[in-house]
């Protein structure tokens, strides 16, 4: 895995992830065009994570017995066509929900498969790094969708924006095959001794990894989700169009994206350094901390809102590659596959329902001060948060590297690894 061709993977998932955030993007022109409430615009939103969550299942399940790279090819492939037809075809609710759906039942193989591929092909001194570099790509991949949504919108409103974002996709598709060739289709074996509800029920670290994720997932697709009809809301309350709002919330959480990918590879490079837990920590309680505050301040003037916003995309996705390094350093090679889908499936569950139960407050709370609707949205979403927090203060204290069921790792901790087992 050198440096070159760990980029042309994560430029392939951006373009991959074209259409990630197409609907978030235009909710607000869609709420209007299409008479939708809030809750039925989440439920778009919540289609595709919940495809998705059965997706990354399904595919990280596949990979463990039929080999990873296997699984990131045909996914790329699906993905490419499915967001084709998406960009195409969605004219309307119901459309949009089972279109944008089957474009979430694809797109699995391009995340756990590839976190497996990373962990086969890179050491543990360079791994939180590399994860770094690939969640990094998916926060690129979210502002491009952004960006390419808010210009469709610009230029001739939903239509336009799902068309645009729904041809990207094929051009990941060709740059990640080409990008994967020079590597193996490995299919590691299975301990005998060993079984998957071992690693995801009696492994303690896993089992605490799974449920943190599972938190850190609530939170982070809520606020994706809601995000930019957030910040239009606020653009609108200080005299915006709903159109130029639209297209203002579009862009300015494209940013967002990117200060999350620079979060994704700057806490991925230092939890190599610090270790896992204590990046987790800190994360985690500063993600719940802005999750309770930020919806209040709806009111408040952008010199404030627009980097609070800021601080809170760097501390919601920054500890996504670190959760994902962590679980790949505590699971037998042999099962990462399985660990992996069941803790897509429980974090994707919950980020498919975390927009919708956002969508829920917002309906309830219509007739409340803005401030108050959008304060109590997402402050549910800081629940998540605060469980990922309780889930990282009660993970072990290791140092560095410390422990690691990984094949380059084998070598240099096989005495260490003896006298754990």
């Amino acid at each position: 895995m050198t440096p070159g061709r760990l980029a042309a993977i994560c430029a392939a998932r951006v373009f991959l992830f074209a259409t990630f955030m197409t609907v978030a993007a235009v909710i607000p022109v869609l709420m209007r065009d299409w008479s939708l409430t809030a809750t039925a615009a989440g439920a778009i939103v919540s289609s595709f994570t919940l495809c998705y969550a059965a997706s990354v299942f399904g595919y990280a399940w596949a990979a463990d017995h039929l080999g990873a790279r296997r699984m990131v090819v045909f996914s790329a492939l699906a993905a490419a066509a499915s967001s084709a037809a998406f960009g195409f075809l969605a004219h309307d609710w119901l459309s949009a929900v089972l279109l944008y759906g089957l474009v979430g039942l694809a797109q699995g193989g391009v995340y756990t498969p590839l976190i497996m591929v990373i962990s086969d092909e890179v050491e543990p001194a360079r791994r939180g790094n590399a994860m770094g570099w690939l969640i990094a790509s998916t926060s690129a991949g979210y502002a491009a969708s952004l960006a390419v949504a808010g210009l469709g919108v610009a230029l001739g409103g939903w239509r336009t924006a799902f068309v645009l974002s729904g041809l990207l996709p094929a051009v990941g598709a060709a740059l990640l095959i080409a990008s994967l060739r020079p590597f193996a289709n490995r299919v590691h074996p299975r301990p005998a001794e060993a079984r998957l509800a071992d690693e995801m029920l009696r492994n303690r670290e896993s089992r605490l990894l799974v449920a943190g994720y599972t938190g850190h997932s609530w939170e982070v697709v809520g606020m994706w989700a809601w995000i930019p009809a957030f910040l239009a809301a606020a653009f609108a309350l200080k005299g915006a169009d709903t159109t130029g709002a639209t297209t203002a919330g579009a862009y300015l959480s494209g940013v967002l994206h990117l200060f999350g990918a620079t979060a994704a590879l700057t806490m991925g490079r230092l939890s190599d350094r610090t270790g896992r837990r204590p990046v987790l920590v800190v994360l985690g309680a500063a993600g719940a901390v802005v999750s309770f505050g930020i919806g209040w301040l709806v009111y408040a003037p952008s010199i404030v809102l627009i980097p609070l916003a800021l601080a809170y995309a760097f501390v919601t996705l920054g500890d996504s590659p670190v959760l994902t390094t962590a679980v790949s350093e505590v699971v037998r090679p042999g099962y990462l596959g399985g660990v992996l889908a069941w803790r897509g499936l429980a974090g994707f569950g919950a980020g498919a329902v975390a927009p919708l139960a956002f969508g829920l407050v917002l309906d309830a709370t219509m007739n409340f001060e803005k401030s108050i609707s959008w304060g109590l949205g997402f402050a549910t979403l800081g629940l998540g948060g605060a469980a990922a927090l309780a889930c990282a203060l009660l993970l072990r204290k290791h140092r560095p590297h410390a422990v690691s069921h990984r094949p380059h790792d084998v070598a240099r901790e096989r005495v260490g690894h003896e006298k754990r087992e």
